[in-house]
């Protein structure tokens, strides 16, 4: 069911590449849910490896042609580490947060040698290695300058917040299972607060009431609505619309060189005929 109350929603995307039309459905669904109160963008570009400020503009371009306005200005993770570490210092608090000094390599060579794992929606869970290592250990590694990453040790922090839920526009009341993505990442050395991290924060301080995103990112909103449990942030309600796919079934991705909306435009594609095609008919 459509929502046409006030809300408040955001378009994040990572400027790592040209829009495509799998953007433009997500830019459009936010920008229908918020009629009657605010659209925000959101630039979500904690890769320093991949996002470039060009791509931002082009996204920006690619939004105006759509016809989209925004709220200003525009967010950018990059300018706000201390929103974050702010964050990870409210759980390290709580102890729910451990170092980890695994490399994908030894990731995989646990998980070969016990000969299962826990699946997770991607595939096996991180097997807890350096949940196990005694606190000794790992302040001698981290003075010694060992690369780590901070993961939340979700069976800790699931006991510490109890029974929790969130609501989806789509599927009604979820009950959440935060255990769905394992002891996840929340800090690296490349980047200062993972995605998971981030998004809960930025959601918070931006007021957002409804996060509007692909049908993908399910699972992560048990992760999600548990870190605003634990960090007592406002509880907004979701709406996990489906994926656009090629015409083989696969979900369009930058990855798969899909089809840009800047292509689209060349080819003399308009911004109706792409509302059209989506499904969205308001003006």
């Amino acid at each position: 069911m459509t929502s046409f109350a006030p809300e408040t929603t955001r378009f994040a995307p990572s400027p790592t590449g040209r829009l495509h039309i799998g953007h433009a459905y997500a830019a459009l669904f936010a920008a229908q849910q918020s009629r009657k109160g605010k659209f925000l963008l959101r630039m979500e570009d904690l890769d320093r490896g991949r996002c470039r400020p060009e791509f931002e503009i082009h996204i920006e371009e690619d939004l105006a042609w759509l016809g989209l306005d925004w709220v200003k200005p525009v967010r950018r993770q990059s300018e706000h580490q201390d929103d974050y570490d702010s964050a990870l210092s409210r759980l390290r608090e709580q102890g729910v947060l451990y170092p980890c000094f695994c490399t994908r390599k030894d990731i995989a060579a646990e998980i070969a040698a016990a000969g299962e794992a826990p699946q997770g929606p991607e595939g096996p869970l991180y097997p807890g290695i350096c949940r196990r290592l005694p606190p000794d250990q790992a302040q001698a590694r981290m003075a010694a300058g060992v690369p780590y990453a901070l993961r939340i040790d979700i069976g800790k922090a699931a006991a510490r917040a109890g029974a929790l839920s969130f609501q989806d526009l789509g599927h009604g009341i979820i009950a959440a299972n935060p255990g769905v993505l394992g002891d996840a990442v929340l800090s690296r050395k490349d980047a200062g607060a993972s995605y998971h991290l981030a998004v809960v924060v930025d959601d918070a301080l931006q007021n957002i009431t409804l996060v509007t995103r692909g049908e993908d990112l399910l699972p992560s909103t048990h992760l999600h609505r548990l870190l605003q449990a634990l960090l007592k942030l406002p509880v907004p309600r979701w709406h996990h619309h489906r994926l656009i796919t090629d015409d083989k079934g696969v979900r369009l991705a930058k990855r798969h060189d899909a089809v840009s909306l800047q292509q689209l435009r060349r080819q003399g594609v308009t911004p109706t005929q792409i509302r059209r095609r989506l499904g969205f008919t308001w003006d």
